[in-house]
């Protein structure tokens, strides 16, 4: 989670919300990671979890991540939570709810519906504290700047 931390770090040093995400292979080899990069990209689905699924999918040249761990600081969204079940992956490890976008404890609970084809295992609540500060003083911040 550390390095996750560490990736939104420097997602907020590009003026993105600091939200990061590694993936990590069975074997607990890093695979990719990144944060957010939407704004410098102008891409809506840029979110650091659909940032990494599509490097690790490159890398491993599969579609399916059957064996991955994904490490994220913010609660997934609906879209990245179905990306996330759509590859497969084995794991997920959050750091922080996210009550207005989440879409696994909250919103859609994708997870949750009969329709999921993949409900990967979930942990949340990793370095929240820390995850939860970062978000707070970026929006502050940009508040402040209004």
């Amino acid at each position: 989670m550390e390095q996750a931390l560490e990736q939104a770090r420097l997602a907020e040093q590009r003026g993105e919300v600091p939200i990061g995400a590694v993936l990590v292979s069975s074997t607990g080899d890093l695979l990719a990671a990144d944060g957010n990069r939407i704004v410098e990209l102008k891409d809506p689905t840029a979110h650091a979890e659909m940032n990494v699924i599509r490097s690790a999918s490159k890398i491993l040249q599969n579609e399916r991540l059957d064996g991955c761990d994904l490490y994220i600081t913010l609660e997934p969204c609906a879209m990245c939570a179905q990306a996330i079940s759509l590859a497969r992956i084995r794991r997920v490890y959050f750091a922080a709810d996210d009550p207005k976008g989440g879409g696994v404890h909250y919103g859609s609970r994708v997870f949750s519906h009969p329709t999921c084809h993949h409900k990967p295992e979930v942990y949340d609540g990793i370095k929240a504290d820390e995850a939860q500060a970062l978000l707070k003083d970026f929006f502050a911040k940009k508040r402040k700047a209004e």
